[in-house]
C-alpha cells in the first residue's frame, strides 16, 4: 500500500490495533481490536469516534459571499441563497443528464461557504468548482485540517465536556468551537443515522483531540466496517454504488434535499445541470426508484444482487447497491432499485443468489429511526 495516502491519524490507527485497508486512495481503518459488530453497536449505544480526514474540506471565498452563493447554485440543486449563517445542508452536484456526479454537505460560515466532498472524488469536485467559479469565486482544497466524526447517542455528553456550547447546537448547526487548544469548525451532522458531531480540526491538533476524545470511557475508535453497516441501516447512500454519475435524484429518493425555490414554480426555479430531466421527475416521478429491501432468513444480499418478481421470471426489475447484516436489527439488510410499479412497502421479490432465488421484501427506510437533535 505504498502509493496510498495517509491521513494524520494514521499513527494512532496503528497504535490502537486497526486492520488497515485500501480506501479511496488512502489506507483507512477497516476495524479495530472490537471488531465491526461491536464498534457498530457501541456507536448505536454510546459514540463512536471515525477518521474522515480522507474527505475534502473546500472553502469558497469572493469578495460578495453572495457571489459565492449563486456560483454554488449554478452547480447543485439546493437553495444556497437562503441558507442562513451557522447553518449547513446536504447536497448534490449533478450533470447535464441529471445524473448525481457527487453529494456533499455545504456550511454558511459567514464571509465564506464550507464545502465537505467524498473522498474518491474530491479532485473531481475541485476542478469542477474553478473551471465554474474562478476567477469571481476563490476554490481552495484545504490540507492543513483533519475530519473527525463523533456519533452516537452519548456524544454530546463527551463533546460538552471539552465545550459546553456544543450541546446547545441543533441538527445541521455549524460553529466555530475551542477544541484540544485549537479552532475547530464543528457541525450537529453525520453519516450513521445518531446524534453526533463532525469536527474540523487543525492537522497539528488532530491526534490530540482524538486521544482526548478516545480516553473518555463512552467512546471507542469505529473503522470503515461498522461506519457502512450504520449508514446502511440508517438508508443513507454511499456515492459509487447507492447513487451514482446515471443515478438522478429522483431515483435516489433524495428528493427531500431539493428545496423548494429550485423547483418548478420556485424563486430559482432550474439553472442546474441536468435541470430538465430532475424538475420532470419531481412532478412526473421516475422509472425506478431506491428502496429498503428485507431478505428473508439470515443470508444478506450483497452489491450486485439480481432483484426478480417470481422464482421463474427471466427479467431482472432491480438490482441491490448495498446489501449487509444489520446488527442493531439482528437481520440482513439492503438498497436497491427497482421498478417503481413494484416499490411499495410490502411487495415481494426474489433475489438471485448463487444460482437460488430467495424472498426478499421490499421495506420502508431508515431500518433504524434517526436519532438527530431537531
Amino acid at each position: 500500500m505504498s502509493d496510498l495516502k495517509r491521513t494524520p491519524l494514521y499513527d494512532l490507527h496503528v497504535s490502537l490495533g486497526a486492520k488497515m485497508v485500501p480506501f479511496a486512495g488512502y489506507e483507512m481503518p477497516v476495524q479495530y481490536k472490537l471488531g465491526v459488530m461491536k464498534e457498530h453497536l457501541h456507536c448505536r449505544t454510546a459514540a463512536g469516534l471515525f477518521d474522515v480526514s480522507h474527505m475534502g474540506q473546500v472553502i469558497l471565498r469572493a469578495d460578495d459571499p453572495e457571489a459565492a452563493k449563486v456560483a454554488l447554485e449554478r452547480l447543485i440543486p439546493q437553495d444556497v441563497l437562503g441558507l442562513g449563517e451557522g447553518r449547513q445542508r446536504y447536497g448534490f452536484f449533478t450533470n447535464d443528464d441529471g445524473g448525481i456526479e457527487d453529494d456533499l454537505m455545504f456550511a454558511n460560515r459567514g464571509d465564506h461557504l464550507f464545502v465537505v466532498v467524498n473522498a474518491a472524488c474530491k479532485e473531481a469536485d475541485v476542478a469542477r468548482m474553478r473551471a465554474a467559479m474562478e476567477p469571481g469565486v476563490t476554490v481552495k482544497l484545504l490540507e492543513n485540517r483533519a475530519l473527525l466524526a463523533l456519533q452516537g447517542p452519548k456524544a454530546e455528553a463527551v463533546l460538552a465536556e471539552h465545550h459546553p456550547s456544543v450541546a446547545e447546537m441543533r441538527f445541521m448547526d455549524v460553529a466555530t468551537v475551542p477544541l484540544a487548544g485549537a479552532e475547530c469548525w464543528v457541525s450537529r451532522s453525520g453519516y450513521t443515522g445518531e446524534d453526533g458531531y463532525e469536527i474540523s480540526v487543525p492537522v497539528a491538533a488532530a491526534t490530540e483531540l482524538a486521544q482526548a476524545l478516545l480516553a473518555h470511557e463512552e467512546v471507542e475508535a469505529i473503522g470503515l466496517g461498522a461506519r457502512d453497516s450504520l449508514r446502511l441501516e440508517a438508508g443513507l447512500c454511499l456515492y459509487g454504488h447507492d447513487i451514482d454519475s446515471t443515478t438522478s435524484p429522483v431515483e435516489g429518493g433524495l428528493t427531500w434535499a431539493i428545496q423548494k425555490s429550485r423547483r418548478r414554480g420556485g424563486a430559482r426555479e432550474g439553472g442546474f445541470p441536468g435541470a430538465a430531466r430532475i424538475l420532470e421527475e419531481l412532478t412526473d416521478g421516475a422509472a425506478r426508484r431506491r428502496v429498503g429491501l428485507q431478505p428473508e432468513g439470515r443470508a444478506p444480499m450483497r452489491e450486485g444482487t439480481k432483484l426478480f418478481a417470481s422464482e421463474t421470471s427471466d427479467t431482472p426489475v432491480g438490482i441491490v447497491t448495498s446489501g449487509g447484516f444489520g446488527p442493531s436489527v439482528n437481520a440482513p439488510v439492503a438498497m436497491g432499485y427497482v421498478e417503481t410499479a413494484l416499490s411499495d412497502t410490502g411487495t415481494a421479490l426474489f433475489g438471485e443468489v448463487r444460482g437460488k432465488r430467495l424472498p426478499v421484501t421490499v421495506a420502508s427506510l431508515p431500518f433504524v429511526a434517526a436519532g438527530f437533535k431537531r
